[in-house]
């Protein structure tokens, strides 16, 4: 797989352990985003909010001492792969500032098709942004709005937006998840010795000993506090949604329960959908680890081929691995990827992977596995060719990257050097997941449910603007106090 993560947010309501269980949380939730990480705790008797965050993992960010200088039974927090704005500390969630109305934190897992506008025109208006992410905007519509009260507000801002979020936000009235029209991006309640959880996946849940309650629904907007938990719908309820697919097929772990669906299930249903499509004479099946297993093992029960354990994992390497001169590439695949021979010599070869995108990692993998002697390479894809990018909180290439985009089946075939390559058809994909009708499936077809402008970039909220450096601003671990 060579696509970069979502984001991961979490929060929790009236609980003495809400930090460490936040930071628990976010362990859970690591693989949706690995750039940088926070939480903002709350104290109730004080009134006051405090906030910690930095570049890296969880595991880098966070210790003993930082955790406990995040006092209060509430909490949320986020770990951040950027779909849009840098990797850097000013962009860490949550965000966490003061306005007129108190304190406001907010953590984003989407991406937003009209900030530049919204950007342009709380400019005019004077506000000044500290960030480069689309995230920000929704603070200062916030800040901006005029009638009503504090809640009012909040609904004014999600009014204005457009585009793909869910949302914890915490301020001094209360804890609050949200949910696009569309749903494009999970977010699941939780409970836990009587208080709520909001969290991107249910294996956050599960890792603390919390009870999977619902999905939060497309649209709603939940509010908890110690009245309890209110449901509001400030754009009303959607008769269509349109769920990111690719959660299913890559994003979600495959432990978590993500749109009424446990993901191991949906993944094995993909593999058994691919076996009956693109049937291949062969020895083995062997999965690419760790998001192409689930279909492999569907691949597998489906096609009567034994499963194989032909790569092993090195799962002490970042994906941020340093490869600095084009001849380490090769020794990078290996790092994270090391090819069995004794399994693969002279045998016929059925490689079960969850997607292909721009096509260099999959090549590098197939000349691995023919390196080792295996007399055949047939590569079977668990989801449709990728051709067109997402806007909706996933950071694809752009389209003339996309290497389905590129070239045709078969100069494919040639460019990865296999027997044959098998894609799932969309059909198959929708067929296999259920309730199609409910699936974004943009970046198969180029059908978007929002449509889309050009010049949607990820860094286009920093063009024509000075770029903040990596060390301006508070150094990884600052903990910073309300006034």
């Amino acid at each position: 797989m060579e696509l970069k993560e979502a984001c991961g947010v979490f929060g929790i309501w009236g609980h003495k352990d809400a930090v460490y269980f936040t930071f628990l949380g976010l362990y859970a939730l690591q693989h949706r985003g690995q750039e940088s990480a926070g939480i903002v705790s709350f104290e109730r008797t004080s009134r006051q909010a405090f906030v910690h965050k930095g570049m890296g993992l969880v595991a880098d960010v966070f210790d003993e001492q930082s955790l406990s200088h995040l006092p209060g039974d509430v909490a949320v927090g986020h770990v951040r792969y950027s779909t849009t704005g840098s990797s850097i500390l000013e962009n860490a969630q949550p965000l966490l500032i003061n306005y007129k109305d108190g304190f406001l934190a907010i953590g984003h897992n989407g991406n937003l098709i009209n900030s530049r506008e919204l950007r342009r025109e709380l400019e005019g208006r004077g506000a000044i942004f500290q960030t480069s992410t689309d995230s920000e905007v929704i603070v200062h519509l916030i800040a901006h709005a005029k009638r009503g009260d504090w809640l009012e507000h909040i609904f004014y801002a999600l009014r204005r937006v457009r585009g793909a979020y869910s949302l914890v936000m915490l301020n001094q009235h209360g804890m609050m998840g949200v949910r696009d029209p569309y749903g494009f991006r999970p977010l699941v309640l939780g409970e836990v010795d009587g208080a709520y959880i909001l969290a991107s996946e249910s294996c956050a849940l599960d890792l603390i000993g919390a009870r999977y309650v619902r999905e939060v629904e497309p649209g709603e907007l939940v509010l908890i506090n110690d009245e309890g938990l209110r449901s509001f719908f400030p754009n009303g309820k959607r008769r269509k949604v349109s769920q990111c697919v690719f959660e299913h097929i890559y994003f979600a772990r495959p432990d978590s329960v993500v749109f009424g669906r446990l993901v191991h299930e949906v993944r094995k249903e993909l593999g058994k959908q691919l076996a009956r499509e693109h049937p291949v004479e062969a020895d083995m099946v062997i999965p690419v680890p760790d998001s192409g297993l689930s279909a492999a093992i569907g691949y597998s029960q489906e096609s009567g081929i034994p499963l194989e354990w032909g790569f092993i994992r090195n799962h002490y390497v970042g994906r941020t691995f340093i490869q600095p001169h084009q001849r380490h590439r090769d020794l990078g695949v290996r790092i994270k990827l090391n090819i069995m021979p004794e399994v693969v010599r002279g045998k016929r070869v059925i490689v079960v992977d969850d997607s292909i995108v721009r096509g260099t990692t999959s090549r590098r993998r197939v000349r691995a596995i023919r390196n080792a002697g295996a007399k055949e390479v047939h590569l079977r894809i668990s989801c449709p060719p990728h051709r067109w990018p997402c806007f909706y909180g996933i950071d694809f290439p752009s389209r003339e990257e996309l290497i389905a985009n590129k070239m045709n089946h078969e100069a494919v075939e040639e460019f990865l050097n296999v027997d044959s390559l098998g894609y799932l058809s969309l059909e198959g994909m929708l067929e296999a997941i259920g309730n199609g009708g409910r699936f974004c499936t943009a970046c198969f077809s180029g059908r978007y449910p929002i449509p889309i402008k050009e010049g949607l970039e990820k860094l286009a909220l920093e063009q024509g603007r000075v770029q903040p450096s990596r060390r301006i601003g508070a150094p990884p671990g600052r903990r910073t106090r309300r006034p």
